[in-house]
């Protein structure tokens, strides 16, 4: 029995120095398991406990999360209120799939590693939550790219000693010649605890702690060597464990809604700033004057942006400004709906690009569009696609990659400028780091669409989880974020008709269909650019070329960790940020530019 505590205490004492309480977890279930009968533990399931509250909440008030696209396939929508799921019945799968990383690699981490397709630390200690990742998406690539060096050893330390001396205290105060030192196991307990509920750091600790440690252990070791009955230490042990399981679910399903919640909510400060504008707007808007003639003029450059996002649509317009080597022919078109139509308006009329103009349309207003508009404003839909490697290989070694395409609003766009021939369509999620004038005298034989392709993910691939659907076996799909598209030969092809009617027939997939109606649609009439235009990733891969980043003409932040965002990557975002206007009063006051 003795060696049975030294092994908890041990586990515990190395395994809180990991900061990491769901890996004490696992190994003390194996430690229990091991050493008490090789008994497996039988947990209870308490009903109407915190872990069942944080699962209620999530699918009731949560923002949406991916689900898993039959067997390997993930996708997952950005900027879409429903969730995406296009998976067979039977295939079907709850919870939140892999987290992406470098394309055509197994899922690594800084501090992680595969074997036997189990989760490693570097340090070779199981990773008790090898498949967080399954479970809990990219939160974990998160967590793991931001762990802090665990400090407080004291106080983790008098935790561990406090959880010893509970599992053997109610043993040995049931043996009366042990009655002196069943008193002192309580007044150190009692001790201990009362400490640690006023002291959460070292720096809150007495200065007398060393010695009640000290104590502590002394008392714990006196304990070990009286001879107990294994069945109440066991008993003991469970209760301990449980508690401690459910209180690690409990916080791991909270910070994983909460990481999720995080990145699918505007920020305070952007929130701040479009209040602030669309005030500012009713307040004067004397100098709001439209330059109409340039704005269907079929001769100049046009550029399209669908966005909510004042900051993010701006920092897309100035980049490409910035880089340009000749403005006066370039026009942007900023589409976005009726709650941000009044901001984009103001902050475009009270900043300047160069020689460049800016127009500032309302999707949702039926007066302006009539036909051509939407209940509401859809932007690029994302979607997150795993699959193996090879058919051996185990699901946590899956290939990912961000597909973003096109949603309902681009298929309005021969509608809503019926006097362009071509225009180029940029995300808000990108930035522009050379000049594009180039795309303007691209030759696309005929193609509606230039767009870069990710031959990483085929068609027949995507075939075989959509539906047996006329993919041609060998082609590559294609992303949004930078797309020329020649309108002529889209009025010509009838493309959005086509698109609709496809949408209506997969209605059975709900927000699924969007992938595969465009998919379908645009079979054929993609135009494949040169992939030295875009690099994409920088919303979701650690592990992108510094170098290639510098090269790259476009930087597509794909992915959920937005520049905009405190979660995004931070060593991406500077190359986003120095397009903001860090002067600008009501940035300054919003605090946008921290």
């Amino acid at each position: 029995m003795n060696q049975i505590s030294d092994a908890a205490h041990s586990y515990m004492l190395f395994y809180r120095k990991q900061n990491n309480s769901s890996m004490l977890i696992y190994h003390f279930s194996f430690y229990l398991v091991s050493f008490v009968g090789h008994m497996p533990l039988q947990r209870p399931s308490p009903s109407g406990d915190r872990s069942s509250h944080i699962d209620n909440l999530v699918r009731k008030l949560g923002p949406t999360l991916p689900k898993d696209v039959l067997k390997g396939f993930v996708n997952e929508a950005k900027n879409e209120t429903g969730s995406i799921n296009a998976t067979p019945k039977t295939q079907q799968k709850k919870g939140i799939p892999i987290p992406p990383q470098v394309v055509m690699q197994p899922f690594t981490s800084k501090n992680i590693s595969r074997i036997n397709g189990k989760a490693k630390m570097k340090s070779d200690v199981d990773e008790s939550e090898g498949f967080c990742d399954l479970k809990y998406g990219s939160y974990c690539i998160w967590r793991e790219e931001n762990r802090e060096e665990m400090h407080d050893s004291m106080v983790k330390k008098l935790k561990d000693q406090l959880f010893v001396a509970r599992a053997y205290f109610p043993s040995i105060v049931k043996i009366p010649a042990q009655s002196k030192l069943s008193g002192e196991l309580k007044q150190n307990i009692q001790e201990v605890e009362c400490v640690l509920s006023e002291s959460t750091t070292d720096a809150d600790l007495p200065p007398e702690i060393q010695k009640k440690s000290r104590r502590m252990e002394a008392v714990i070791a006196r304990a070990k060597s009286v001879s107990l009955d294994c069945n109440n230490i066991d008993k003991k042990l469970r209760q301990i464990f449980d508690l401690t399981e459910d209180e690690a679910n409990f916080h791991m399903k909270q910070s994983a809604f909460l990481y999720q919640l995080a990145v699918q909510t505007m920020p305070k400060s952007l929130h701040c700033l479009s209040m602030r504008l669309t005030v500012e707007y009713f307040r004067d808007h004397l100098f709001d004057k439209e330059l109409s003639e340039k704005y269907s003029d079929p001769t100049l450059q046009h550029y399209v942006i669908f966005s909510n996002n004042v900051i993010a649509s701006s920092v897309v317009i100035n980049s490409t400004v910035v880089h340009a080597i000749d403005t006066v022919n370039q026009v942007f078109h900023v589409l976005t709906d009726w709650q941000n139509y009044y901001a984009m308006k103001h902050w475009f009329l009270r900043n300047t690009f160069r020689d460049a103009v800016v127009q500032v349309l309302n999707i949702e207003d039926p007066d302006s569009y009539g036909k051509a508009t939407l209940s509401h404003l859809t932007l690029p839909v994302e979607f997150r696609v795993s699959f193996p490697s090879n058919d051996s290989a185990p699901a946590i070694n899956n290939r990912t990659q961000y597909v973003s395409i096109f949603s309902h609003s681009h298929y309005l766009l021969p509608e809503i400028f019926k006097n362009l021939e071509k225009v180029v369509v940029l995300d808000d999620d990108v930035v522009v780091q050379q000049d594009l004038s180039a795309l303007w005298s691209l030759n696309m034989g005929g193609k509606v669409t230039g767009a870069i392709e990710i031959c990483s993910v085929k068609m027949d691939q995507l075939r075989s989880y959509l539906g047996d659907h006329s993919f041609q076996k060998h082609s590559c799909s294609w992303m949004s974020g930078l797309n020329v598209i020649d309108l002529a030969r889209w009025r010509d092809l009838d493309i959005s008709e086509t698109y609709w009617k496809l949408v209506k027939e997969q209605v059975s997939m709900k927000e699924g269909s969007a992938l595969l109606a465009t998919l379908l649609t645009f079979q054929d009439q993609i135009y494949a650019l040169d992939r030295v235009w875009v690099l994409s990733g920088l919303g979701h891969d650690y592990g992108l070329d510094i170098e290639g980043i510098k090269k790259a003409a476009v930087l597509h932040y794909n992915g959920n960790k937005k520049p905009w965002l405190d979660l995004g990557i931070p060593k991406y975002k500077e190359y986003w940020k120095k397009f903001l206007n860090h002067e600008d009063q009501y940035l300054s006051e919003c605090n946008v530019n921290r």
